[in-house]
């Protein structure tokens, strides 16, 4: 969508090009009959190459483009008034630029706030000594919960205290929902003072997009829904959303397997097959089971998850299957998960993921 919109304003620069043109006259314009002064000749440059200068910045992913853009777009809609009777459909043109431009610095200004929330709770970790997991580190812990640790490979590695991961989803956004939307989302998490930041990007329709933040950070949970990076349709805080929020964090632990050795999470047996994890941290506390396998493979969390952030809000049970792992960096961790929820009025599988990359104990990028 960036190259073609590129492509679209690079021809609305070239028609500007036509009023130089015939001002100097370089060409005959048949189609522009208005006298052109020499001062307007000028303005018709630079608004072309304003426009060609935002196009070619656009599509190479400057934000810098915005700052072109809306100089281009004044001046041309300068000139256009001028020559209102041969030139007025371009004015569309410069709406529909325009729009674009706004929304795009609503998406900037949202992705600006994210970099910043993720650089506060990734600093405090720069300074953190990072040491290697011992094997009498895990020696109390519940034996599928150890064995997973162990067949999983952290024991011996460094241990994970910062994370950065990429996932690509399908996403269905209420049950019933037929079709899927397609997402991209990245993710910081921290596990000694426990924290992420996920920010993602969905296509709900063609044009249409959609962009979420969930945060968690000093024990407190925050989601963020928006309409182009501009208008809210999710902005839920609480204490339902605190629990909620650090549930979600102890399953994703997955990703990272020796952040279950933080003392913020205490483990109980089940099972051979099971043990349940609490977590507490900074007044918020939140449960679930960790499933494993007889290779000591983890294969399915559950938690009894708030599904709403009403009143009358009711916890459901939430599960997380893994279908697929994969070793990355020398450690076994799930890469590709479902989520649903267990309602009354039936299992509603909202989430399809895979995790496309990651990367342990790295700075803010």
């Amino acid at each position: 969508m960036r190259y073609f919109f590129s492509f679209l304003m690079f021809l609305h620069a070239a028609i500007h090009l036509l009023g130089f043109a015939k001002g100097f006259k370089i060409a005959q314009i048949p189609n522009l009959h208005a006298e052109i002064s020499f001062v307007s000749r000028i303005f018709w440059l630079i608004s072309f190459l304003l426009f060609a200068f935002s196009a070619a910045a656009l599509a190479l992913g400057k934000d810098y483009w915005l700052y072109f853009v809306v100089a281009a777009i004044i001046i041309s809609c300068f000139l256009i008034a001028s020559t209102w009777s041969n030139t007025k459909y371009g004015m569309i043109v410069n709406f529909i630029i325009m729009v674009v431009a706004v929304l795009s610095i609503f998406s900037i200004r949202f992705q600006h706030k994210t970099d910043i929330e993720i650089s506060q709770i990734i600093e405090p970790a720069k300074t953190i000594i990072i040491d290697k997991l011992k094997h009498n580190e895990i020696f109390d812990l519940p034996a599928p919960v150890k064995q997973w640790l162990e067949k999983s490979g952290v024991v011996g590695k460094e241990k994970i205290h910062t994370v950065w991961l990429k996932q690509e989803a399908r996403i269905k956004m209420k049950p019933g929902q037929k079709k899927w939307s397609h997402a991209k989302a990245e993710q910081y998490f921290t596990t000694q003072n426990p924290a992420f930041v996920w920010n993602v990007k969905m296509n709900m329709l063609p044009l249409i997009q959609i962009t979420g933040r969930d945060k968690f950070a000093e024990g407190k949970g925050e989601m963020q829904i928006k309409l182009f990076s501009a208008i809210n349709v999710v902005n839920e805080k609480g204490n339902k959303i605190d629990e909620g929020t650090i549930q979600r964090y102890l399953g994703e632990i997955v990703w990272f397997p020796s952040a279950a050795l933080n003392p913020n999470i205490t483990w109980e047996a089940i099972d051979s097959y099971s043990a349940k994890a609490t977590i507490n941290y900074n007044g918020t506390k939140g449960s679930g089971i960790f499933h494993f396998n007889s290779d000591g493979d983890f294969v399915r969390y559950c938690a009894l998850r708030f599904k709403d952030n009403t009143h009358e809000a009711k916890r459901f049970e939430w599960v997380i299957d893994v279908k697929e792992h994969a070793v990355v960096q020398g450690i076994k961790i799930p890469v590709k998960m479902t989520a649903t929820w267990k309602l009354d009025i039936g299992d509603w599988t909202w989430l399809e993921m895979e995790i496309t990359d990651i990367k342990y104990n790295i700075n803010a990028q």
